[in-house]
């Protein structure tokens, strides 16, 4: 059965997992919106989007994509697919056609993630092994969730879900937010991504911009209905 309210794709970024949208789900599962929450591989730009976007093309009816972090730079690529009508940007990257993660970050001062990433091998089949990156448990709580319970942040930082090293030099194929509307919520104190890299890719796509002040990059886990809030927006303006 189609239904002309879209289902809400919650795409999880680096170093986190699906699990880190819980407070969010919980929120928009209270409004009966519809919610999908994937697992994001983690393993590269063009194959991680190839896969987001199998998953939205799967769902009946219109589709609105969420992602936090560098799964904007997922749905920013994953978002061509013919049923999304909407892109909303949280605490995320959102690249322009042909443009790298890293190419965006090194127009800005670096954020402290960059001096705080671990890096380690991962195996690749019929190739050498691959790096992979985390975030050091030490600098986890003040990279990424500053604003989180500690006891919270003891466990997220040895739950995180590694990144592979080669997407942040992968290039996005397409920009869907030059045709489809797009919303951002922007974390103030973001210390994982620089907050001034969000305005300048909420700005450049025409977004929609929310700024919360004082919210870390895990946005999602400390401030669940402010998310949930302007994903809402999304789904009104899109049903």
């Amino acid at each position: 059965m189609t239904t002309s309210t879209p289902t809400v794709v919650l795409v999880h970024g680096a170093f986190a997992d699906a699990a880190s949208w819980s407070g969010v789900i919980a929120e928009l599962q209270s409004r009966s919106i519809a919610v999908v929450a994937p697992p994001n591989p983690l393993r590269g730009l063009a194959s991680d989007a190839a896969y987001i976007a199998s998953v939205a093309a799967q769902i009946d009816g219109p589709v609105i994509l969420v992602g936090h972090s560098y799964g904007g730079a997922l749905i920013t690529v994953a978002g061509t697919t013919e049923n999304v009508v909407g892109l909303v940007y949280i605490a995320a990257y959102v690249l322009e056609e042909g443009e790298s993660l890293g190419e965006l970050q090194g127009r800005f001062p670096d954020s402290p993630l960059v001096s705080n990433l671990k890096q380690a091998t991962y195996p690749v089949e019929g190739a050498d092994p691959a790096v992979e990156v985390t975030i050091t448990p030490e600098a986890f709580p003040d990279v990424f969730a500053a604003d989180v319970p500690a006891p919270v942040t003891k466990i997220l930082a040895v739950a995180q879900r590694p990144l592979a090293a080669g997407a942040f030099t992968e290039t996005a194929t397409a920009a869907a937010w030059k045709t489809k509307p797009s919303w951002a919520l922007v974390a103030g104190a973001d210390h994982a991504i620089n907050p001034e890299v969000e305005r300048f890719g909420a700005k450049r796509a025409g977004a929609t911009v929310v700024e919360i002040d004082g919210a870390s990059h895990a946005v999602a886990v400390s401030q669940p209905k402010e998310v949930a809030d302007l994903i809402l927006d999304a789904v009104r303006a899109t049903s």
